[in-house]
């Protein structure tokens, strides 16, 4: 029995992909103040896009929402931000989770 073999997305589908995860999480920025759960609906739609057209999401807007609970991040708000030896700790107050980032070391 053949192998099923792995079908490579269209660079157009990709394209109107990341049009739409960048549109998905611009309306939850705005949406974030009147409805927190719907700013998380838009999260989890854009990551839904993003895995079913195998595409990444931008660096900049992978901060914006926790990778544990997939909610919506808005710093002060749902979300503590710290530095502590050259890592970036975001810690979601909603799943009590932390994601850590490394900062860039200036040259």
């Amino acid at each position: 029995m053949p192998k099923d073999f792995y079908v490579k997305k269209k660079e157009k589908d990709k394209t109107i992909a990341k049009e739409r995860i960048e549109e998905l999480f611009k309306q939850a920025k705005e949406v974030f103040k009147k409805d927190s759960s719907l700013a998380n609906r838009y999260v989890k739609l854009a990551r839904n896009i993003a895995m079913k057209t195998k595409t990444k999401i931008p660096s900049n807007l992978k901060k914006n929402f926790c990778k544990h609970c997939y909610s919506f991040l808005k710093p002060g708000i749902n979300c503590r931000v710290r530095t502590k030896d050259n890592k970036l700790i975001y810690y979601c107050l909603n799943c009590k989770k932390y994601m850590r980032t490394v900062l860039k070391k200036p040259k």
